[in-house]
């Protein structure tokens, strides 16, 4: 499998382009799988499940229609995206389990810096408990998100990905409901106090990716 990691701000039609040929050379066996790590410049983008009404600063920042799963998210600098092109065929066929082990990823390359990540029924993504902030009107411990996911197949070959913050402008999803969850808001590991970089992560990333699919695909 290959990694790519970029430098500076990828554009997003860029990334689009360039994911649908690799995939396209993954289904006819021309390229082995890949994780590509970028970071946007600051752009919205809207899943297949985006409510117009959840779009709440149209003119805030370039909004792209996206063809992954779930609804409006926020990308920019400071935000690491991985998207991931991988081969189900090889991999097994099960929707539910390739993003359970998204989850697990994230959450593994999360505990490297010594953070807890979870996941909740009814909401997408990973989150952090909150014990600094007040409770909630139940009673129950803020919760932010850290992380999102949004994935699309084709012929059972995986693109788009998973996105983690790191030390993005936090105000910038201020122009969208994320992933259309208002209750609750997002942070990153910096606004937790946690001096990581990206290549930081990346490294947290790499490392946790074997652990949780494997270093090969199993047929």
């Amino acid at each position: 499998m290959e990694w790519i990691v970029s430098d500076g701000l990828t554009p997003y039609d860029t990334a689009l382009s360039w994911m649908e040929a690799r995939v396209a050379d993954i289904i006819a066996g021309r390229a082995e799988e890949c994780i590509w790590l970028l970071e946007h410049p600051p752009l919205y983008t809207a899943g297949t499940s985006a409510r117009p009404e959840d779009l709440t600063d149209p003119d805030r920042f370039p909004v792209f229609t996206a063809r992954r799963g779930g609804q409006y998210t926020y990308h920019g600098p400071g935000q690491r995206v991985a998207y991931v092109m991988l081969d189900l065929n090889q991999r097994g066929r099960d929707v539910r389990a390739f993003v359970e082990r998204l989850e697990r990823w994230i959450i593994a390359a999360l505990a490297e810096f010594n953070v807890t990540g979870d996941i909740r029924e009814g909401r997408v993504g990973v989150w952090v408990e909150r014990p600094d902030r007040p409770l909630r009107p139940d009673g129950t411990l803020s919760e932010d998100k850290i992380a999102a996911i949004g994935i699309r197949l084709r012929k059972w070959v995986s693109f788009h990905g998973i996105s983690v913050n790191v030390d993005p402008d936090l105000s910038h999803f201020d122009g969208i409901v994320p992933c259309g969850i208002s209750d609750f808001g997002v942070t990153s590991l910096v606004e937790l106090g946690l001096p990581v970089t990206m290549e930081d992560l990346d490294v947290a990333l790499m490392h946790s990716f074997d652990a949780t699919f494997g270093a090969e695909p199993v047929i």
